[in-house]
C-alpha cells in the first residue's frame, strides 16, 4: 500500500503498465493505416472515410470472438495467433455478404497487465489485418483483476465492411439446383474448442507439447492453427457476380450456418460422402467416442466455406479456385425444402 492510502496499483491495476502496452501498440497500429484512415492511436474515437469509388455503398458490421481457444493459448504461451483468428473470423462473417472490410477494432480485457502478452496478441491482429486490407482503427485493452485471472484475458473484435448495393449477397439469387462447393478449412478454426479440450486434455491426458496423433504437430499447434481468411481466394469471383451465396461454417457446423444463407422455401442436400474430413476431426470422435451428428453439428469437419453456384458456372468457378492451389469438393445441391438433408 502506498504512504496514506490505497492506489490504483494496490487494488491491482497498473496504469503505468497500460501506457507503456499503449506506446508498443502505436507503430502495430500505423502499419495498418490507409489512405481513409483518419485518425491515430489514442483519440476517443477512431476517424475512417467511407469510400467514395463503390456505387450505393452499404455498411456491413459483425462482431466476435475466439471462444475457449483461448484457453489453449494461455497453455501453450502463444499469443499471436488468436489475434489473427479474430479478425479473419470477422471478416468471413462480412465476405458471405459480399462485402470488404474497411476497419477493425479490438477488445482485449486482462486481469493483471502483461505488457508482452498484449504485444503478443495485438501483433497478431495487426498482421491478419495488414493481409486483408483491413485498417487497424484502434480498440480497447482493459484491467480487471478479480475479474480475470492474473495469466488469463478474453478477446473480442467489431469489424466494418464495404459492400455494393447492387452486389449483396442476400440470399434472394439462390435457386434450386444450385451447386454447393465446399472449400477446405484449416482445422477447427474458431468453434468447438470446450468438447475439442475436453477430449484432448482431459480424456486422452495429452499436454500442449505432446505430439498430436497421426499429425506429427504438438497439440498446441494442431489446436491453434489459424482461423483462415477466404477474403483473397473469393473476392475476385464476387467482383464478376459468379457467385449466388456464400455460407461461413462456424460454430454449428454445416446445418447450423448454411441454412442461414438460404430463402424461405429451400433447403440443401449435402453428401457428407463427398470428402474426408482430416486426420484432426477422425482423432477427436475416436478418442471421444462423438456421435457422428453431433461431430457435423458442431465442429467445421473439414470444410470452412461453402460456395454456391450456379450449375453453368461450376466448371468456370473450380478452375479458377483450383488455378489458386485451392481443393474443391462438390457437396451437393440447392432443393426444394429447409434446412439440410443429408444424402449418405
Amino acid at each position: 500500500m502506498a504512504d496514506g492510502g490505497w492506489s490504483y496499483r494496490d487494488a491491482g491495476v497498473d496504469l503505468d503498465a497500460a501506457e507503456r502496452a499503449k506506446d508498443r501498440l502505436k507503430a502495430l497500429v500505423a502499419e495498418t493505416r490507409d489512405a481513409n484512415t483518419l485518425s491515430g492511436l489514442g483519440l476517443f474515437g477512431g476517424l475512417y472515410s467511407v469510400p467514395d469509388d463503390v456505387e450505393g455503398p452499404v455498411l456491413v458490421s459483425s462482431a466476435d470472438g475466439v471462444g475457449t481457444k483461448l484457453k489453449v493459448a494461455f497453455m501453450a504461451g502463444r499469443h499471436d495467433t488468436v489475434g489473427q483468428c479474430l479478425v479473419n473470423h470477422c471478416v468471413n462473417d462480412i465476405l458471405v455478404q459480399g462485402a470488404r472490410p474497411l476497419f477493425f477494432l479490438d477488445y482485449l480485457a486482462t486481469g493483471a497487465m502483461d505488457e508482452t502478452v498484449v504485444t503478443e496478441v495485438v501483433t497478431g491482429v495487426a498482421q491478419a489485418c495488414k493481409e486483408n486490407a483491413c485498417s487497424l482503427l484502434g480498440g480497447e485493452t482493459a484491467q480487471m483483476p478479480d475479474f480475470y485471472a492474473d495469466d488469463e484475458y478474453d478477446l473480442a473484435g467489431f469489424i466494418v465492411g464495404l459492400v455494393e448495393r447492387g452486389r449483396i449477397l442476400d440470399g434472394s439469387a439462390i435457386a434450386e439446383g444450385d451447386v454447393l462447393l465446399g472449400l477446405a478449412s484449416s482445422g477447427l478454426h474458431t468453434n468447438g474448442y470446450t468438447l475439442a479440450r475436453k477430449i484432448v486434455f482431459d480424456h486422452m491426458g495429452l499436454r500442449v507439447d505432446d505430439e498430436f496423433p497421426e499429425l506429427e504437430r504438438t497439440v498446441g499447434e494442431v489446436l491453434l492453427d489459424v482461423h483462415r481468411s477466404y477474403l483473397p481466394l473469393l473476392w475476385p469471383l464476387l467482383q464478376r457476380d459468379r457467385l449466388h451465396g456464400l455460407a461461413h461454417i462456424t460454430g454449428g457446423g454445416i446445418p447450423g450456418n448454411l441454412p442461414r444463407v438460404l430463402p424461405e422455401g429451400l433447403g440443401a442436400a449435402v453428401d457428407r460422402g463427398s470428402w474426408t474430413p482430416p486426420p484432426l476431426f477422425r482423432v477427436l470422435q475416436r478418442a471421444g467416442g462423438v456421435e457422428r451428428d453431433e461431430m457435423y453439428r458442431v465442429f467445421n469437419m473439414g470444410i470452412g466455406m461453402i460456395a454456391v453456384v450456379p450449375p453453368g458456372e461450376v466448371a468456370a468457378v473450380t478452375a479458377e479456385l483450383e488455378a489458386a492451389g485451392e481443393a474443391v469438393t462438390v457437396l451437393g445441391a440447392i432443393e426444394r425444402g429447409s434446412g439440410v438433408r443429408w444424402t449418405d
